[in-house]
C-alpha cells in the first residue's frame, strides 16, 4: 500500500491511551436487515459509549498527549460530536476546553457539550465559520487548536475501529464508512488496506454535502458554497488537502446518497435493529438501499458512527 500520514504502529499504540470505555464496541451480524438489503450485514456500533459517537477515540489520543506535554487549554470547532468528545476527554485530564459551533447545530449536542463542562461559543454561520473562529481563538490565546481529520491523532484514534474489524470479523467483503472531514474514513481505511487489503473500502456522503466525494473523484480539492442535508455531522464544504491525499490512497470508491435514503436507513435501523441513530450513522444503509445489485451476496460491514440526534427532528424524519 502507498504511504499515508497514518502509522499502523501508532494506531496500535493509540489503543493503550484510549479509555477502554471507547474500545471493543459491539460488532455483530444483523440478520433482520438482510432480507431488504440482499446481502450479509454486520454492524459496528460506535454509539455505545459516554459521548455516543466514535469521536472519543481520537480525542482520547489528543487529550492524553496534551496532558503529558501541554498546553493545558484547547479549542476546536465542532458540529457537535467532536466537541462532546473533546469535552469528555479534557475533563478527565484537567484540560480547559473551548468548543466553537454554529448556533444552528443540533441543540441536544450543544446541551451535552455544556453539561460536560466545556466553554461553548456559538457563531452565526455554518461549521466552516466555526472553524475560522476556533483558529482565531487558538492564535489569539496561544492555545492548542484541534482540527478534526487534519490532526493525525483524530484519524489514528478512529483507526482503532479498523483494528477491531480486522481482528474480529472472520471475513468481510466491504466496509461502508460515513465521509465528512475524513478522520473516520482515512483511519479505518488505512487499517483495512494494510491488514485486509482484499476488502473494499467505500465512503458514503449525502448529495447535499458532496465536497469530499467530488474531491475524491476529481483527485483535487473541490469546495462547495453551501450544504443542504440533515446529516450535519458530515456537512463540510472545504476538504483538507492532506486528508484528501490519504483518502485517495485508502478508499476504493466514494458515493453520494439521497436524503430520502438516509431517512429510510434511519427507519430501518430503528425497526430492524432497535437503534436510534443520527443521520450520518445511516449513510451506509442508505448506500445499500440505493445500489442493492452492487452489494448482492456480499458481507458488508457498516459503521454506525453516532446517535446524538434531536429527538423532535428524529420523530419527524422516521414518522414515529
Amino acid at each position: 500500500m502507498q504511504e499515508t500520514r497514518l502509522s499502523t504502529a501508532r494506531i496500535r499504540a493509540a489503543r493503550r491511551v484510549i479509555d477502554p470505555v471507547f474500545l471493543d464496541t459491539p460488532l455483530y451480524r444483523c440478520e433482520a436487515l438482510e432480507p431488504a438489503l440482499g446481502c450479509t450485514v454486520s454492524i459496528k456500533l460506535e454509539t455505545a459509549n459516554p459521548v455516543r459517537s466514535f469521536k472519543g477515540r481520537g480525542t482520547e489520543v489528543v487529550a492524553s498527549r496534551l496532558a503529558e506535554q501541554g498546553p493545558r487549554a484547547v479549542v476546536c470547532a465542532s458540529a457537535g460530536n467532536l466537541g462532546q468528545a473533546l469535552a469528555w476527554s479534557g475533563r478527565g485530564r484537567g484540560l480547559d476546553v473551548t468548543v466553537v459551533a454554529s448556533r444552528f447545530a443540533t441543540a441536544a449536542k450543544l446541551d451535552r457539550i455544556r453539561a460536560l463542562g466545556a466553554k461553548l461559543e456559538l457563531v452565526d454561520g455554518d461549521h466552516e465559520m466555526a472553524r475560522e473562529r476556533a483558529a482565531a481563538i487558538a492564535r489569539d490565546d496561544g492555545i492548542r487548536l484541534v482540527e478534526d481529520s487534519l490532526d493525525i491523532e483524530t484519524c489514528e484514534g478512529a483507526a482503532t475501529i479498523g483494528l477491531e474489524l480486522v481482528d474480529t470479523v472472520p471475513s468481510f467483503d466491504t466496509v461502508l464508512i460515513a465521509l465528512g472531514g475524513g478522520a473516520l474514513a482515512t483511519g479505518v481505511g488505512h487499517v483495512v488496506k494494510a491488514l485486509a487489503p482484499e476488502a473494499e473500502v467505500i465512503c458514503v456522503q449525502p448529495e447535499g454535502a458532496p465536497a469530499m466525494t467530488r474531491s475524491w473523484h476529481g483527485r483535487r480539492v473541490v469546495t462547495t458554497d453551501s450544504t443542504d442535508t440533515i446529516a450535519d455531522g458530515v456537512a463540510g464544504r472545504y476538504p483538507i488537502p492532506a486528508v484528501l491525499d490519504d483518502l485517495l490512497v485508502v478508499a476504493d470508491d466514494a458515493v453520494l446518497v439521497q436524503e430520502a435514503s438516509i431517512i429510510a436507513g434511519m427507519r430501518m435501523l430503528l425497526d430492524h435493529a432497535g437503534l436510534v441513530v443520527e443521520p450520518s450513522a445511516a449513510l451506509g444503509i442508505a448506500a445499500l438501499l440505493e445500489d442493492r445489485d452492487r452489494f448482492a451476496g456480499r458481507h458488508v460491514v457498516t459503521i454506525v458512527c453516532g446517535s446524538n440526534v434531536d429527538m423532535d427532528a428524529y420523530h419527524r424524519w422516521v414518522g414515529r
